[in-house]
């Protein structure tokens, strides 16, 4: 019997890969659970579309051959500011595949669709694309915002705005991650030095009093995947504490991971804490099925939720392909490796659900 073809697109330059210790996991994976794995680029695909050039790890290297057409396709292709990305959008238009992930839009438009279903309104912040005139009225509304680009990761490009006796304190991450401070006295050269640093379209955000541990900016990281029975299932999550003077709390910038329990207990006690966890994978399943609604079928997210000083939650960010190197940062192995298996245990439920079907049945476009 044919073994299952599974492609995992993303970019490539060379044998280079965006995330080549992952990949080389996942692909492991794979093939532990019965799959034919391998990465592609849109380059790599045969005019026919009936071949593809893959990649397989070769010891510390990369080994190219021709795979047949994939079974089906993880898309774990990031947004990068870049000619290659727009190929890529172009690519996920046209070709054909069956995808286990549709393609998210950018964060206001997936503000836009969450805010359009009533269930969602008690865990969204407050939300506007930026202009000067949003500014001003948001700043009339809240002592604190976030200024986020429309289609940043990692913490990048982030602005942490903060109204005091002083003028406007910032704190903000720049496309190495690397710090910025600044205090401004007055609004007109405030907005000089945001239209100085922004590089595409941003969104305002309501701030939120985040600082569960004095001083750092603290949130929730929970990782919500399809399993292989086709249904949405928590995976786990961690709290993430970021530096001192820090706009955000990403690993990457320098964060550490935290268990949910041993920090939300030691804040609000045993009972609230319970509570506090209940409501955010009660917001997790929400989010995964108001997003699955609008954008079509997708295959994990990652939620980046805030829990304010009273113990309130709030949907920060959604990320379609996410990291789970939390989990490892927390010591918990097992959901580590169940985090990576998952993906492909998905993917092989398609496959057995509809062997013959070469198209997904809803392409989303940003």
């Amino acid at each position: 019997m044919r073994r299952p073809v599974i492609g995992i697109l993303t970019w490539r330059e060379g044998k280079r890969f965006a995330e080549p210790a992952y990949f080389r996991r996942l692909i492991r994976a794979g093939r532990a659970l019965g799959g034919t794995v391998f990465l592609f680029a849109p380059q790599d695909v045969s005019p026919s579309g009936r071949q593809v050039r893959g990649f397989v790890p070769d010891g510390r290297s990369w080994k190219a051959r021709v795979f047949p057409r994939p079974d089906v396709v993880i898309d774990r292709y990031r947004y990068k500011p870049t000619a290659a990305f727009r190929q890529y959008v172009t690519f996920r238009r046209t070709n054909g595949f069956r995808y286990a992930n549709s393609r998210l839009a950018n964060k206001w438009k997936v503000h836009e669709v969450l805010r359009r279903d009533e269930r969602m309104h008690r865990w969204l912040p407050e939300a506007m694309l930026y202009n000067h005139k949003h500014l001003r009225s948001m700043l009339a509304r809240h002592r604190l915002l976030y200024l986020k680009p429309l289609n940043g990761t990692g913490g990048r490009g982030i602005v942490r705005l903060e109204k005091t006796a002083e003028g406007y304190r910032l704190l903000a991450r720049n496309k190495d991650r690397a710090k910025v401070s600044a205090l401004i006295r007055r609004i007109p050269a405030l907005l000089r030095w945001i239209d100085r640093w922004k590089t595409e379209k941003m969104i305002i955000q309501q701030g939120l009093r985040l600082d569960l541990v004095p001083k750092r900016s603290v949130d929730m990281r929970l990782l919500i995947q399809k399993n292989g029975n086709g249904r949405w299932s928590i995976t786990g999550a961690g709290m993430r504490v970021g530096g001192e003077k820090s706009a955000t709390a990403n690993l990457h910038g320098g964060g550490k991971a935290v268990p949910v329990e041993t920090l939300l207990r030691s804040r609000f006690g045993e009972q609230r804490a319970q509570e506090i966890i209940t409501d955010c994978e009660q917001l997790a399943y929400q989010t995964a099925e108001t997003i699955e609604q609008h954008f079509g079928r997708m295959i994990e997210l990652g939620l980046d939720i805030g829990i304010d000083v009273d113990g309130r939650a709030w949907l920060i960010e959604v990320n379609p392909k996410p990291g789970r190197e939390i989990f490892r940062e927390l010591g918990r192995p097992q959901v580590y490796r169940e985090a990576i298996r998952k993906p492909i245990q998905y993917a092989l439920y398609l496959i057995r659900q509809h062997p013959g079907d070469e198209r997904q049945s809803s392409q989303a476009a940003l």
